[in-house]
């Protein structure tokens, strides 16, 4: 567990300075967030200034290895951020999430060139840098179900050229740095991240995100127009199928990170129900809502899953960062439950309150809103429950007893 000092640690030589992660403070930071989440949802618009937030937290490079100057924070430490920061903004905890995971990946498996590296760490010392992984496309749909990518990198001389349309690329307008996943051209061709930073020509973002939840997060499309990138601004380049696989550790950051982050917004959920419940006094009641024990069982209902959901969360972002065998495969399982149990917690709550928890005026909707997009991220519960049937029916004692 990463601790907050009571004052930044001094550089180590060359390594540029980044702010370390003041935890304490975390409580404050959720409320700034949600002071200005109502307006960003209602707009539509990207959350900068609670980017910037995050940023001057020293939360946004929190996982970068300390090798390169960095925290070096591990994922039980993130999955409590993310839990936070959803709480008070999801769409600023999305973005702050996939910048988290690529700095963990490659503090785990280093795979960037240095010079790419070396920028993105010394911008990040200054100001907020946001990093994502653009995969997704018209065509294709999500990578995990198979199939290569459309987008295709051409090598022109001394450099690629990269081009094609990645959908629901979440922070694209505020992106600094993006992993676009593509083919190359060559006669056996192989697909790797080519390293694209977003003020090379040739990059389009169009505001094609109008959605139910999440509205903030700008997930638009990025059109890739012949994109240019250094030879060497790729990583994971290999032919389909010889890079070894699926990384369980990589699944686990973005299973529990994720799955964190949805929590937080069903406990932003059931405060605001709690709220509700002692102030809501009905003319024939005569005493508020929270004084009646149906009331009462349903607020205790949800809370006793929230938090064994977020008990199941950190004990596996505990062991995953232990080591601990088997861990990390079984995260996948543990974003189906703690994701179903934030989506029923919601539910549960405009259940209660009936108009008020889909009156625009109050949050509720809002939060059953973006509580819905946690069904959506890699993996999706019905590849992971047919993975978890077929592990079930083939082990050693699936016929035992029958």
């Amino acid at each position: 567990m990463i601790a907050a000092p009571p004052a930044p640690a001094a550089p180590a030589p060359g390594k540029p300075a980044l702010a370390r992660p003041d935890l304490a403070r975390l409580p404050e930071l959720t409320a700034a967030l949600a002071a200005r989440a109502a307006d960003h949802d209602r707009d539509a618009d990207f959350p900068y200034e609670g980017v910037e937030r995050v940023h001057r937290a020293g939360l946004l490079t929190a996982t970068v290895a300390q090798r390169h100057g960095g925290p070096g924070a591990g994922l039980a430490d993130t999955v409590r951020i993310l839990r936070v920061l959803g709480e008070g903004d999801p769409a600023v905890a999305l973005v702050t999430a996939m910048t988290l995971f690529t700095h963990a990946a490659e503090a785990r498996n280093p795979q960037w060139p240095g010079g790419p590296l070396a920028d993105l760490l010394g911008e990040s010392a200054q100001r907020p840098v946001l990093v994502n992984a653009l995969r997704v496309e018209p065509e294709l749909g999500t990578p995990v179900r198979g199939g290569l990518p459309d987008t295709v990198a051409r090598r022109v001389g001394d450099h690629w050229e990269v081009t094609g349309r990645k959908i629901f690329s979440t922070g694209a307008v505020a992106l600094r740095w993006m992993l676009v996943w593509a083919r190359t051209d060559e006669e056996q061709p192989r697909v790797g991240s080519f390293l694209v930073r977003s003020d090379r020509p040739g990059i389009t973002v169009v505001p094609t995100w109008d959605h139910l939840g999440l509205r903030a997060s700008r997930s638009d499309d990025v059109v890739l127009d012949a994109v240019p990138v250094p030879l060497d601004d790729v990583t994971h380049l290999a032919v389909p199928g010889a890079d070894g696989g699926r990384d369980p550790v990589g699944g686990a950051w973005n299973s529990l990170g994720l799955t964190a982050l949805y929590l937080g917004v069903a406990r932003a959920a059931q405060d605001w129900l709690t709220g509700f419940l002692h102030e809501r006094t009905p003319t024939a009641l005569g005493a508020p809502l929270a004084t009646l024990p149906p009331f009462r069982s349903a607020l205790g209902e949800i809370d006793i899953a929230l938090s064994g959901a977020e008990r199941l969360v950190r004990a596996l972002a505990e062991d995953v960062d232990a080591g601990v065998p088997g861990a990390a495969e079984q995260s996948a399982g543990a974003k189906v439950l703690g994701t179903r149990a934030a989506i029923d917690a919601v539910q549960q709550a405009v259940a209660l309150v009936g108009n008020h928890g889909l009156t625009r005026h109050h949050p509720l909707q809002r939060h059953l809103r973006d509580v819905l997009c946690s069904r959506v991220h890699t993996p999706q519960d019905d590849t992971v429950l047919l993975a978890a049937g077929r592990a079930a029916l083939t082990s050693p004692t699936a016929h035992e007893g029958a």
